[in-house]
C-alpha cells in the first residue's frame, strides 16, 4: 500500500501519487498513460486524472501495480477497476493485470479457448483474479516465456492442475518438475493454433508463443514502442547474448502476427505487413549494436 510520507516530489499535486517504493516497471505508464509518465528511475503522476475514463484507467494502474506504489489522498471505490481485469484485448485474448513483484511487474495474459485456456507468464495469485479465471474455465496450460516471469507458478499449478511449459535452458529452482519442457531451437506445436518459438538471447531459454497466426506473446524478447510506433529490443537487459537474440529475431521474421504482447510495455497492434516492416527495422537496428 502506498505511503503518503514516501510520495515522490515529481508527482503533480493532487489526489493520485506514486511513492518511492516504485520499481520502475512502467506498468502504470501504459495502463494509464494520460496520468503516469517516466521520471529518471521511477514513474510519477504527470497529470491528475479527472473523473471518468482517465480516473478509471488510473485506478486500474493502481490495481495492476506490483508493489502497491500508487496511492490516493481520497478514498475511491476500486471495484470497477478490479473487475476490469482480465482486460479484453481482442478476440479471446486478455491482459490479466495484477502484476507480480516477483516478475518485476511483467504483464501476463490469458487465452480463453474451448480446447483449454492458456495463462501466459505469472500474475499475482490474487483472489479477485482467481475468481474471474475460475468463471472463464480455469487454466489448461501455464506457458512461461522465460525464467524471469515465473512468479507464483506453483500456486497456479496447485489450484488448477495446469501443465507448466518452459524451455529446458531456463529451468530454475522450483521448475525442475515442470510438466512440459521445450528442448532445442525448433518451433513446437502445443495445440491447434498454438506454436512455441524458441528465441534465445534475452535469456538462453527465452521463447515466444504465437496464437492463431495473429497474437505473439514475447516475454522480454521483443516489445512495442507506442512513442515511436515500432518494435524494439533491449540491449541493456539482454542477460544471455545479444548476437543470439538478433539471430532469434531474424528467425522470428518467418512468422506472421498482428499483435505483440510483451512482458514489459504496451501491447502493440498493427497489420501483419506493418508488423513485418517494423520487425525488419528492429533487426537492422540490432545489427548495429
Amino acid at each position: 500500500m502506498a505511503n503518503k510520507l514516501k510520495r515522490l516530489p515529481e508527482n503533480t499535486s493532487g489526489d493520485f501519487y506514486v511513492d518511492s517504493t516504485c520499481i520502475d516497471c512502467e506498468t502504470c505508464q501504459w495502463v494509464a498513460p494520460n496520468s503516469f509518465a517516466q521520471a529518471t528511475t521511477t514513474s510519477y503522476v504527470h497529470q491528475q486524472p479527472p473523473n471518468g475514463p482517465d480516473q478509471h484507467r488510473a485506478l486500474m494502474a493502481l490495481i495492476a501495480c506490483p508493489v502497491g506504489a500508487i496511492g490516493t489522498d481520497r478514498k475511491h471505490d476500486i471495484w470497477a477497476a478490479k473487475n476490469s481485469f482480465p482486460e479484453h484485448l481482442e478476440d479471446n485474448v486478455y491482459a490479466c493485470g495484477f502484476h507480480a513483484a516477483a516478475s518485476f511487474g511483467a504483464a501476463s495474459y490469458f487465452i480463453q479457448r474451448p480446447e483449454g485456456n492458456v495463462l501466459i507468464d505469472s500474475p499475482r495469485f490474487a483472489g479477485h483474479l482467481l475468481n474471474k479465471i475460475d468463471a472463464m474455465g480455469g487454466i489448461r496450460w501455464m506457458y512461461l516465456t522465460h525464467k524471469d516471469d515465473i512468479a507464483e507458478h506453483q500456486k497456479f499449478r496447485d489450484r488448477y492442475g495446469c501443465d507448466r511449459i518452459i524451455h529446458e535452458d531456463d529451468l530454475v529452482r522450483g521448475l525442475e518438475d515442470a510438466e512440459m519442457i521445450i528442448r532445442g531451437d525448433q518451433p513446437v506445436i502445443l495445440d491447434e493454433g498454438l506454436t512455441i518459438i524458441p528465441v534465445p538471447g534475452h535469456t538462453r531459454g527465452s521463447t515466444c508463443l504465437r496464437y492463431a497466426d495473429k497474437f505473439l506473446f514475447t516475454g522480454d524478447h521483443l516489445a512495442w514502442s507506442e512513442n515511436s510506433k515500432t518494435l524494439r529490443a533491449f540491449r541493456n537487459v539482454c542477460w544471455f547474448d545479444w548476437s543470439a537474440q538478433t539471430a532469434s529475431m531474424e528467425r522470428l521474421a518467418e512468422f506472421r502476427f498482428e499483435w505483440v504482447l510483451p512482458g514489459h510495455g504496451q501491447p502493440g497492434n498493427r497489420s501483419a505487413s506493418e508488423m513485418a516492416a517494423c520487425l525488419e527495422d528492429c533487426i537492422a537496428w540490432m545489427r548495429t549494436k
